[in-house]
């Protein structure tokens, strides 16, 4: 929040922000934008596009995403002037009272550049892109199951907060309570990028709500998140031999998030030991499709590893989930906090983080990641 004594202090920092917006429009590259949407809205008028539907998409999807970024530089340029021209009507007029309304549109112009600055660190190849993610209960028992259901929750309102899209693909019920297992698709962009640091596993300490004599109990949840990339799955070739598909009745926990059919379908690929589930969709053909979709995605993202040397996080041996493991901390008993290990971010308001205020946790580990990056760039 934006405060100042004085016109000329909020001059000083009208200019400031002025530098600021200016920044952006270089690293966003406003000019070289401009050039692509004209480009794009030009292909996108081709009477002929539609026969190749897939370029259609892309073309689609790439315009949208230019006027977003076009759009967004407008709105910080039209805010900057707004302020700009509060500040130079003061001082002409040597009016002071007009210092609340300047303060008001620097601070709304600082938020949104907070906000913009952020993408900066969201420049991975991938981190535009829809993300699957898993959520799989670990050490705890039915804590652990019921921690499992708590997270889902927390993840699906984080996307309902941010705007994303869900589409949820697979949710194991547990014996007593809570889920085993979950898959969704989280669908907007960046979401991957939002999401790839949430990866690990998660610890919650509290007094367990399924112990008699109320005892506290710690359990265990881990995330996966992967991107999801169509134009990578076309070059991936299953053959028959190499998938188990079966064929079941989904039983979503207590019919909460799922549609309970008999169309469930789950594929196992044998050479990886990949097991993909879907019993969303309202047909097996459909959950069959949908299944094979996101294994490919699985796969894909496996050959991008291997190229990357980082294959064990993937398919090496895999890693337990529970204590040492963790990547953040929830603590409802004996006293009340969030701590992420890693970046050190500490909040004492855990049931606002399980309704999904994730966002700090999430910039946090995009600052401490490109920090992470720079040593050792340093250190090379």
């Amino acid at each position: 929040m934006i405060t100042v004594a004085s016109l000329e202090e909020a001059a000083r920092e009208v200019r400031e922000l002025r530098e600021r917006v200016e920044s952006a429009r270089a690293w966003l590259d406003v000019e070289e934008l401009e050039r692509k949407r004209d480009s794009l809205q030009e292909e996108s008028t081709r009477p002929d596009l539609w026969d190749d539907p897939e370029r259609a998409r892309q073309v689609t999807k790439q315009l949208a995403m230019v006027n977003e970024d076009l759009e967004t530089f407008g709105e910080l340029h039209r805010l900057l002037e707004d302020v700009e021209t509060l500040v130079e009507l003061a001082r002409e007029e040597g009016e002071d009272s007009l210092l609340p309304e300047i303060v008001d549109g620097m601070s709304r112009l600082e938020r949104r550049l907070d906000e913009v600055e952020m993408r900066t660190l969201l420049s991975g190849e991938y981190d535009e892109r829809d993300a699957i993610c898993e959520i799989h209960a670990g050490e705890g028992g039915t804590d652990a199951q019921d921690w499992a259901e708590m997270l889902l929750r927390a993840y699906l309102r984080w996307a309902e907060r941010n705007g994303y899209e869900v589409e949820i693909d697979e949710v194991s019920e547990g014996q007593e309570a809570g889920i085993t297992s979950a898959t969704f698709v989280v669908k907007g962009r960046y979401a991957f990028g939002r999401l790839r640091g949430e990866q690990g596993t998660h610890r919650l300490v509290r007094i367990s709500p399924f112990n008699a004599q109320g005892k506290r109990q710690t359990a265990f949840a881990a995330l996966t998140v992967i991107p999801f990339i169509e134009e990578d799955q076309a070059d991936i070739e299953i053959a028959e031999e190499d998938i188990r598909i079966d064929r079941f009745r989904s039983s979503g926990a207590g019919g909460q998030h799922v549609n309970v059919t008999d169309s469930a379908v789950r594929i196992t690929h044998k050479p990886t030991g990949i097991v993909v589930t879907c019993q969303n969709e309202r047909s097996q053909h459909q959950n069959l499709e949908r299944a094979m979709q996101i294994l490919k995605a699985k796969l894909a993202d496996l050959e991008r590893k291997k190229r990357e040397e980082e294959i064990s996080q993937i398919v090496g041996e895999k890693q337990r989930v529970g204590f040492g493991t963790q990547i953040r901390s929830y603590v409802l008993h004996p006293y009340q906090m969030v701590k992420d290990l890693r970046t050190g971010v500490e909040v004492g308001n855990v049931e606002a983080v399980l309704d999904g205020d994730l966002d700090r946790f999430m910039d946090a580990y995009l600052q401490w990641e490109r920090s992470r990056k720079s040593d050792d760039g340093e250190r090379r």
